[in-house]
């Protein structure tokens, strides 16, 4: 656990260090979020979130207005991570899990050093782990721990519960930061209602196999959640076709509806390094910020 500690804090430095040196004046949390409370009005400017119109100021004839928030002390930052056995899959020493579980880790090293109030739930199709947002190092190492050691009680996927679970148990706005293949269906209605009531952030994990698998005639493939085999024909060129196919369209479904919804999305892949994607998403985070 030392030598993960000490992993995970050497790449939250780098993130802290770089972000730091393109975030410029009030802006200098990683974790900047959309505001906790109201401060005041100011008149709409192209690029603001609409949901921060205040619709019965702006329907008086005046002009559109936004509100504009001040971030509260005590921000909340939960991590919602998908461990079921879709995430398995990747190469031997970097699995999607693997990715998955360095970034909630580095994350919560950076959170827990700025301040902020962390927590976690760990999800399947069902509730795998919950820790409530605390703050100190003592919850770091808590939730580090709950990521790299829990045990799961199962292996399939229901994001559509755990964003509903999430909508019922999170009622303080916050900064949500879902990490996750984002390999299921049906969960766009719960995904939506949370980026409306908190400040949202997508991180699909992927691998390149999952685009392109190679021709290797006849093989077996197991299906880890399902817990059963199929044997499948990789050397048919519609097959290939069919995997990638599925793979683009339910990537890019995925980045219309964070898009439509003004939720963060990012991708990374089992073979990018994590640190420089993480700071390009900050950086973009530090921009939208100051606009609002």
């Amino acid at each position: 656990m030392n030598q993960l500690l000490k992993k995970l804090r050497r790449y939250e430095i780098m993130i802290r260090k770089v972000a730091n040196n393109h975030l410029q004046g009030d802006y200098q949390s990683i974790f900047k979020g959309a505001g906790l409370e109201f401060d005041d009005l100011r008149p709409y400017q192209y690029g603001d979130d609409v949901r921060t119109i205040e619709w019965k100021v702006s329907a008086k004839g005046h002009g559109t207005f936004v509100k504009t928030f001040r971030e509260e002390k005590d921000q909340s930052v939960y991590f919602l991570l998908d461990i079921s056995g879709s995430q398995d899959v990747g190469d031997v020493l970097r699995k999607k899990m693997d990715v998955s579980k360095e970034i909630a880790g580095v994350l919560t090293l950076a959170g827990i050093f700025e301040g902020s109030q962390v927590g976690l739930i760990s999800f399947s199709d069902q509730k795998e782990k919950i820790i409530l947002p605390g703050k100190g190092p003592k919850q770091g190492v808590k939730i580090i721990q709950a990521i790299f050691n829990h045990q799961n009680k199962s292996l399939k996927t229901d994001l559509k519960e755990l964003f509903s679970f999430a909508l019922n148990l999170i009622k303080k706005r916050s900064i949500i930061i879902v990490i996750s293949d984002f390999i299921d269906e049906g969960y766009e209605r719960p995904f939506k209602a949370l980026a409306e009531r908190h400040d949202l952030v997508a991180i699909q994990i992927s691998d390149p196999k999952e685009a392109a698998l190679p021709s290797l005639g006849i093989i077996p493939v197991y299906d880890k959640e399902e817990g059963r085999t199929t044997w499948v024909n990789t050397a048919f060129g519609s097959f290939s076709k069919k995997i990638a196919d599925t793979f683009t369209s339910e990537r890019t479904h995925l980045q219309n509806v964070c898009k439509k919804n003004q939720i963060n999305y990012l991708g990374i892949s089992t073979k990018d390094d994590i640190v420089l994607p993480l700071i390009e998403l900050f950086k973009k985070r530090n921009r939208s910020m100051k606009r609002g």
